[in-house]
């Protein structure tokens, strides 16, 4: 028992083991979920056309953060619209892949850690959305909030020397990266509850049963 509590206090010691075990097992409860999902191919095509769009939106910037992270015209809708019409696996995959083209076109690489929680897990994430697809506000909150944590954890860890003298680190990761995702999640939420949202759910509903009829 002495034994694993000095363990324990081991680990406690060292918070980049214990994140980088958390990120391990993200992935591998995604690895799980997709193997029972069944890929098909308007799948495919809308997994690319919402990549494609998330990509193209993140381009148009309102703000950005000097060390990352930015204030867009709604870039996440394509990636929350795929997980309300597939579910959070799908949705979590398509995060995923987001996650690495976003990292291969803004590489800012620390260590590898801080990539798995800036990149691949913070997208990957606002596929939980898609556990309350018929509340908008809480699914979209959650969504931002799992994405705020991956982010709050690597700025605390790997990017607390940019905190001012004597400022906590876990307090100028949890200013900064809230100062663009609060307003991002307001311009998401705004975005979901003007757009048609079920209308554009139905067509790719539609428009997948013609393909595959």
């Amino acid at each position: 028992m002495d034994l694993f509590w000095k363990n324990s206090a081991t680990m406690l010691a060292h918070p980049t083991s214990l994140f980088a075990l958390l990120g391990i097992l993200l992935l591998i409860g995604l690895f799980l979920r997709l193997r029972h999902i069944k890929v098909t191919t308007p799948m495919l095509i809308y997994i690319g056309l919402m990549l494609a769009s998330a990509i193209l939106l993140h381009q148009f910037k309102l703000y950005h953060m000097p060390q990352g992270g930015s204030i867009t015209c709604g870039s996440m809708i394509p990636l929350l619209l795929i997980a309300y019409r597939y579910g959070p696996g799908v949705g979590c995959l398509t995060g995923f892949l987001y996650g690495l083209i976003n990292m291969m076109q803004n590489p800012f690489i620390l260590h590898p850690v801080q990539v798995l929680f800036d990149y691949p897990l913070p997208y990957m994430v606002l596929g939980l959305a898609a556990l309350f697809p018929q509340h908008r506000f809480l699914s979209t909150g959650l969504a931002f909030f799992s994405r705020f944590l991956c982010h709050f954890i690597s700025g605390a860890v790997f990017f607390g020397s940019y905190a001012p003298e004597g400022t906590s680190p876990y307090l100028y990761s949890l200013v900064f990266n809230a100062s663009y995702l609060v307003p991002e999640f307001f311009i998401c939420f705004l975005l979901l509850k003007f757009l048609p949202i079920t209308r554009l759910l139905r067509a790719m509903d539609h428009s997948s049963a013609r393909y595959e009829g």
